[in-house]
């Protein structure tokens, strides 16, 4: 099944959460003068066009980046590399997980990016070329066990599945600790949707069972429309750096004033 394309959603509160946390990641990660690996094992096109016809139909970046860019500070992270990603692709671009991590990195640094969808991939390939990123049309699973440990051992893996296979939730944990075997330094990112019914229980439950030490966080915002699912947006962390859970505390700080009702006048 490969019908997922993120340009629908890109820039909705689930992008928000995810990249601002990576963002801030990887900023804490290069203050180290050593470099790292950095892999990513769902990439998408890396780049998105928030003009374009299918971003506006569903209305998610208007629901989600437009309201939520002015709760952070201009030398954030993600504020940066917001700016970064609008200097160099326009005004309407928002950068997918890909370029928020190639902006951030240094020249010194390895990145790899896995993607299935021909047309995502086509466009991946495209865009690359200019951050001197490896990528492959290949499963991203498949890849993460074939490149890791990786060189540099230091390194971070962003795990974005679409979740569009309901099997994902339950292979989830045993891909990770398969990961986590090969590379246990490696710092270990997933993402996951929180939706109505609670499809992410039994995968969560698995993964705190595995990684006791991981850190879980969470935040929830309103569905993007009328029988949308998504009511929320998660992370769960292998090998969290320190301070990281300082910082999504803030995040949660942000999210719940984007859930406050204006004051009025």
């Amino acid at each position: 099944m490969l019908s997922y394309q993120h340009l629908y959603h890109a820039g909705n509160l689930a992008d928000v959460h995810k990249h601002a946390a990576l963002a801030w990641v990887l900023d804490y990660l290069v203050q180290k003068d050593k470099p790292l690996t950095y892999i990513e094992t769902h990439a998408g096109r890396g780049v998105y066009d928030l003009g374009a016809d299918e971003a506006v139909k569903t209305g998610e970046a208007a629901a989600g980046i437009d309201l939520a860019e002015a709760l952070f500070p201009k030398d954030h992270p993600y504020r940066q590399r917001l700016d970064e990603a609008r200097a160099a692709y326009g005004p309407a671009a928002y950068p997918g997980s890909p370029l928020v991590a190639a902006l951030g990195l240094r020249e010194t640094d390895t990145i790899h990016l896995a993607e299935l969808h021909p047309q995502e991939f086509a466009h991946l390939k495209a865009e690359a070329k200019e951050w001197g990123a490896n990528v492959y049309q290949r499963d991203g699973f498949d890849l993460a066990l074939a490149l890791t440990p990786p060189t540099p051992r230091r390194g971070l893996m962003l795990i974005d599945p679409s979740y569009e296979v309901k099997a994902d939730y339950d292979a989830i944990p045993r891909h990770i600790a398969a990961i986590h075997r090969k590379w246990n330094v490696g710092l270990l990112i997933l993402w996951y949707p929180i939706l109505r019914g609670g499809s992410q229980g039994a995968m969560l439950r698995a993964l705190a069972e595995a990684f006791p030490e991981g850190l879980r966080h969470e935040v929830r915002f309103p569905p993007a429309r009328e029988g949308h699912r998504m009511e929320g947006s998660g992370l769960f962390i292998v090998n969290p750096p320190y301070g990281l859970d300082q910082e999504l505390a803030a995040l949660t700080a942000r999210f719940a004033r984007l859930s406050k009702p204006a004051a009025k006048a």
